[in-house]
């Protein structure tokens, strides 16, 4: 057992997905859209029904997709934005499980164009990938 399953699990094309948080202390989304012209939307859902907006603070840091120098944004809370940077057109920000209302337990980003990756780390329980539980509602 290597990194998938032992320390994280990967939700490929998270975008719009509600990703839940039973089994992991926290998610990591990585979105891209060539020339970063994205906006993502956070919010948290019970099961992936009830959504309610998710007003936490999360400290984003943007980057150019081909690699290079992260770059600390502004902390924000339920909308992230990079609509105005052509450089750096890659984001990465975190969401903890504790920064979930009271009952809430998913956490889903929606992003205005290109991709997003979630990377669902901190596991609480270690499996084989193939025996990992399903990691989207």
């Amino acid at each position: 057992m290597k990194g998938l399953g032992r320390v994280f699990n990967v939700v490929a094309a998270a975008s719009g997905v509600h990703i839940p948080l039973k089994g992991a202390t926290a998610v990591t989304f990585v979105t891209f859209l060539d020339a970063g012209t994205q906006v993502a939307t956070i919010k948290q859902s019970i099961d992936g029904t009830s959504e309610a907006v998710l007003d936490c603070d999360v400290y984003p840091h943007k980057g150019p997709g081909i690699g290079g120098t992260w770059t600390a944004m502004a902390e924000q809370d339920d909308t992230l934005d990079l609509s105005t940077d052509a450089t750096n057109d890659c984001m990465v920000f975190t969401v903890d499980a504790a920064q979930l209302s009271a009952g809430f337990n998913c956490v889903e980003v929606t992003v205005s164009g290109g991709i997003c990756v979630a990377i669902l780390h901190d596991l609480v329980v270690q499996r084989k990938p193939a025996n990992l539980a399903s990691n989207v509602v």
